[in-house]
């Protein structure tokens, strides 16, 4: 019976062995009582006494702490989509698109959406505001562009019967789209930019006095595609008020922690969160992509002149650091493309506009 009410705590969240169980019921039963004349609240009561078991308040938080934690997870997730829809809602501003007043699905039926792929944008206005507001972006690189604006003006679609409702509701006025047609090699290159996370790129301690070898990793493709190269960029801004105060009004309390002190020094200069900036967009079509960054990375520093430009020479210069300093941090990142694909479209332009800056060594 014991083991029974023990898998039951178990399921419920609470582990107990039997033999704590065991011990619960005789508690009861000393007095006379029975379990069905203890209520849920008397039954925490008489628990607390016993060693090992916690309060009504930390059995209620248990469940609240799993949930706590299930909605920051989904939170995290809807503000990585925020984020991503925010970008492609930048690179729509940024080409000054007109928005087109959604009228029959004729529309979508037209010979030069039907097969394209697209970035493109949803909106409305409402009877109180003229002004086209953003109700969805998004990148269309895997399904034609014609299919997917349908989708969203079909009332049999979930993406339509949201835009159904609305303007049904006379929430909205009108509904338009706007659309940037795409390349392949260019939803390419915006899935690098939003979709593939960045390598660090190791190196070896100084051999030679002051020069650093770069450390490749494996499993770069022996394929086709594009790459680009960054570095971390670390900024520094003035302490805040509130620091500069504890920092020099130490004799308040009468005896001073050195180890606060010392904390409080250290803090002086805040370290903003780093981010990593793109200076390099390569495209792997004669060679693979195994070999592209390997020329980059393997040139050899004993050569190296100060009056090399571009991305060889930034890297080489980086191989070279005065003693007790670490050269910049260098990252990368790759996605394979089909080499007839790579050769359309305006790569280093698609990933300026998405990144909001010129890369700097694609002169």
């Amino acid at each position: 019976m014991y083991e029974r009410v023990s898998r039951a705590l178990a399921e419920l969240g609470y582990e107990r062995t039997p033999s704590q169980c065991r011990e619960r019921i005789k508690e009861l039963e000393s007095d006379g009582s029975t379990m069905e004349e203890y209520s849920q609240e008397d039954w925490g009561n008489h628990s607390q006494d016993l060693h090992g078991y916690p309060t009504d308040q930390e059995l209620d938080e248990i469940p609240v702490t799993k949930r706590t934690l299930k909605i920051k997870q989904e939170s995290s997730e809807e503000a990585q989509k925020r984020d991503i829809m925010q970008n492609i809602i930048q690179i729509l501003e940024s080409v000054q698109l007109k928005w087109e007043l959604f009228q029959s699905w004729t529309d979508f039926s037209r010979l030069h959406l039907s097969n394209k792929l697209a970035i493109f944008g949803i909106g409305y206005n409402t009877r109180w505001k003229e002004d086209i507001r953003y109700h969805y972006a998004e990148i269309s690189s895997q399904v034609p562009l014609g299919k997917r604006l349908r989708e969203y003006f079909n009332s049999e679609k979930p993406e339509g019967r949201i835009i159904m409702t609305r303007v049904q509701k006379m929430n909205w006025k009108n509904v338009y789209y706007k659309f940037l047609e795409i390349t392949i090699s260019e939803a390419r290159c915006l899935e690098l930019h939003m979709e593939v996370d960045w390598i660090p790129i190791a190196h070896s301690k100084p051999t030679g006095g002051n020069v650093v070898q770069y450390l490749l990793p494996g499993g770069i493709p022996k394929s086709p595609g594009l790459y680009a190269i960054g570095y971390e960029e670390c900024i520094e801004r003035p302490p805040s008020p509130h620091m500069e105060r504890h920092s020099l009004d130490p004799g308040k309390e009468g005896r001073v922690d050195l180890e606060t002190l010392s904390a409080q020094a250290s803090l002086q200069v805040e370290i903003e969160p780093t981010r990593i900036i793109y200076c390099y967009l390569g495209i792997a079509e004669v060679r693979t992509l195994q070999q592209c960054l390997f020329l980059h990375f393997q040139a050899n520093t004993k050569t190296f002149s100060k009056d090399w430009v571009g991305i060889n020479g930034f890297l080489s210069q980086n191989c070279i650091v005065d003693p007790g300093v670490s050269p910049k941090s260098i990252y990368i990142k790759f996605v394979e493309v089909e080499r007839d694909f790579l050769s359309a479209g305006s790569l280093v332009e698609c990933l300026e506009k998405a990144i909001g800056y010129p890369l700097k060594f694609n002169n």
